[in-house]
């Protein structure tokens, strides 16, 4: 916690900021995506960018989005507490966990609002002040469907150059995902003038209402950390 309020302090003197993404341009929509069922169901998607604070805000405001849950992917279960995993060698990411309503919102757009807002795909373990394997870029794959439309989207954005550099996210098989402490939970809801809110995540939710007008909506719930 002291770390990120320094880090925040950093980010206000001008050496750092995770405020968006790597690139201003429009980003495509995936050019393979999930086929829409048409009633109403719940699938999960599982990814990692950075602190889970801010994460956990963006995709909150997701239409078709029901709950968010920040935790940790890719460790085992004995190292998901969040001072083990702060020390970078547990394997683990700082991930969020999505439920959503693939009948308004596919899995292919959930990714979208990743690369275009919610954090920068192309720096490498690092966003913005936090530094660390666990603030790498990783996506959860938890079917071959989901691996297919990932994979499948980052050659795409490669290939246009949407980015200045190289996309750097990782496409790896869901092995768990263990929620993170409560007081983690709803974090920048709950903190709206914590420093690092206001300086790396508040402006990535502004720019999700900027971008995808119409797939913005307010937060509909607190998250329930039981799973």
């Amino acid at each position: 916690m002291q770390t990120r309020r320094l880090a925040a302090l950093t980010a206000l003197l001008g050496l750092a900021a995770c405020t968006a993404a790597a690139s201003n341009a429009p980003l495509p929509d995936p050019a393979y995506d999930e086929a829409r069922p048409a009633t109403h169901t719940t699938e999960t998607a599982v990814l990692a960018g950075g602190c889970f604070w801010g994460m956990q805000s963006v995709f909150e405001h997701v239409r078709g989005v029901r709950q968010v849950w920040a935790g940790y992917s890719g460790g085992g279960a004995s190292t998901a507490q969040y001072e083990v995993v702060s020390g970078g060698t547990t394997g683990h990411a700082e991930s969020v966990k999505i439920t959503f309503d693939p009948a308004v919102v596919s899995y292919g757009q959930l990714l979208k609002i990743y690369f275009a807002v919610a954090h920068d795909p192309t720096t490498l373990n690092r966003q913005g002040p936090d530094a660390g394997t666990q603030y790498r870029s990783e996506i959860f794959f938890a079917s071959p469907e989901q691996k297919k439309i990932a994979d499948a989207y980052i050659a795409q954005l490669n290939a246009a150059k949407v980015f200045d550099d190289a996309i750097v996210t990782q496409v790896a098989p869901l092995k768990g995902f263990y929620a993170a402490e409560d007081y983690h939970q709803d974090y920048a809801r709950r903190h709206p003038n914590d420093m690092y809110i206001v300086v790396n995540d508040a402006p990535k939710v502004v720019r999700l209402k900027q971008v995808f007008p119409a797939m913005y909506q307010d937060e509909q719930m607190v998250v329930d950390v039981k799973l």
